[in-house]
C-alpha cells in the first residue's frame, strides 16, 4: 500500500483522546504501520478509563493534558511537539490510519500548509443525522463569512507543515478548534488542499463526546468572535446598521407629527431614537478603528508564518496505492 518515508524530515502523529480505551490501541498500531518512522503521541485529556495505558502499550508516547477540551489539547500539542510534518487525527477509529501517507503526499505535492481529509459519508449513519445537518449549516455559514476555502471545516483528520503549526495562535478551548484552524488559513490566505477520505463508524462500546446543541452554540459563538477579531468592520457595521434602522423607524412617526403639529408629545420615543442613532455612529467608528487594528494583527501573524522556512516537496518520496485525486481548495 505504502512505502516508508525516505526523508530526513520528521513526522509527528498527534492524537487527542478522551476515554478511548476501546479504540486507541488499534489507532496507534495503524499509524505505526502506515508511517513507520513517525513519532506517535497520544494526548490524554483527563481520561477516566485505560486510554493512556492502552496507548502506551501500543507503542505511543502519552502526554497528559489537565485542561479539559480539544482546543486546550491542540494548543498544548502544537506548542510542545517539534516536527516538520504534523498529522492530527482522532483516537476513536473513525479516520483510517492508512490514509495518512496520502494526506501527507497531498500536502507536499500541492505545496500546501494544511491538507484536510474531508469526511466522505459523514451523514450515512442515521445516528449522525443531527451532526450532518449541523455540518452542512455551519459550512454554508463559513462560506458566507470567511470564504470558500473549505467544504468540511469540522474534519479532525489534517496534515500540517511546521510553519502553519507554529504560527497558529489556538485560542479555542473545545471542539470549535477546527473552525479556528480554518479561519486562520482563510484570513492569511495560506495554501490549503482538501482530499475526500472515508469516514468510519465508532465501534460498539465507544461513545461520542459531541453535544449537538451545546457544541453547536459554542461554534456559533466562535464564529461571532472570529468575525469580530478578523472582520470588525463587517461585525460592527452590521450592529451599526441595525441600530440605525431601529432609530429611523422610531424617529419617523415623531418627525411626521412634529411637522404636522409643531409638537413632540412622544418625547421618550424621540430620546430613544436619538440614543440609537448615537449608538449606530459609535459602532461604525469602532468598526473602522478596529479594522486597522485587525489588519495590523494579520500582518504580524503573516510575518510569524513567513519566519519559518517552507517545506520542500522534493525531499519527500511517498508512493500510495489507489490514491484519490486531491481537490485543491
Amino acid at each position: 500500500m505504502t512505502e516508508p518515508l525516505s526523508t530526513s524530515l520528521s513526522v509527528a502523529v498527534l492524537l487527542p483522546c478522551y476515554n478511548e480505551e476501546t479504540t486507541i490501541a488499534g489507532v496507534v498500531a495503524g499509524f505505526r504501520e502506515a508511517l513507520p518512522g513517525a513519532r506517535i503521541v497520544v494526548f490524554d485529556n483527563n481520561s477516566t478509563d485505560l486510554t493512556a495505558l492502552r496507548a502506551r502499550s501500543a507503542g505511543a508516547q502519552v502526554v497528559r493534558v489537565p485542561h479539559q477540551g480539544k482546543g486546550n489539547v491542540v494548543r498544548r500539542m502544537f506548542a510542545d511537539i517539534d516536527a516538520d510534518i504534523y498529522v492530527m487525527a482522532d483516537g476513536d477509529g473513525t479516520y483510517a490510519p492508512e490514509d495518512a501517507p496520502l494526506l501527507i503526499n497531498t500536502l507536499m505535492t500541492e505545496h500546501a500548509d494544511m491538507a484536510v481529509g474531508t469526511r466522505r459519508g459523514v451523514g450515512d449513519d442515521a445516528g449522525r443525522a443531527g451532526h450532518a445537518f449541523g455540518n452542512r449549516l455551519f459550512n454554508a455559514l463559513y462560506h458566507r463569512l470567511f470564504g470558500r476555502d473549505f467544504t468540511d471545516i469540522f474534519s479532525g483528520y489534517r496534515a500540517f507543515t511546521r510553519r502553519y503549526v507554529k504560527s497558529f495562535p489556538a485560542v479555542s478551548a473545545g471542539f470549535e478548534i477546527e473552525t479556528e484552524m480554518s479561519v486562520h488559513a482563510s484570513m492569511l490566505k495560506l495554501p490549503v488542499v482538501e482530499i475526500a477520505l472515508d469516514y468510519g463508524r465508532r465501534p460498539e462500546g465507544s461513545a461520542s463526546k459531541l453535544s449537538t446543541y451545546g457544541d453547536g452554540l459554542r461554534i456559533l459563538w466562535m464564529f461571532a468572535m472570529l468575525m469580530k477579531e478578523t472582520q470588525p468592520i463587517r461585525f460592527f457595521g452590521a450592529i451599526s446598521a441595525v441600530c440605525l434602522i431601529a432609530s429611523l423607524v422610531l424617529m419617523a412617526p415623531v418627525l411626521a407629527e412634529y411637522f404636522a403639529t409643531g409638537l413632540v408629545p412622544r418625547m421618550p420615543t424621540w430620546v430613544l431614537s436619538m440614543a440609537l442613532m448615537m449608538m449606530s455612529m459609535l459602532f461604525a467608528i469602532a468598526g473602522l478603528v478596529l479594522d486597522s487594528v485587525a489588519r495590523g494583527r494579520a500582518e504580524q501573524k503573516r510575518m510569524v508564518y513567513l519566519s519559518y522556512p517552507p517545506l520542500r516537496s522534493e525531499t519527500v518520496k511517498l508512493r500510495t496505492g489507489g490514491a484519490t485525486k486531491p481537490r485543491a481548495a
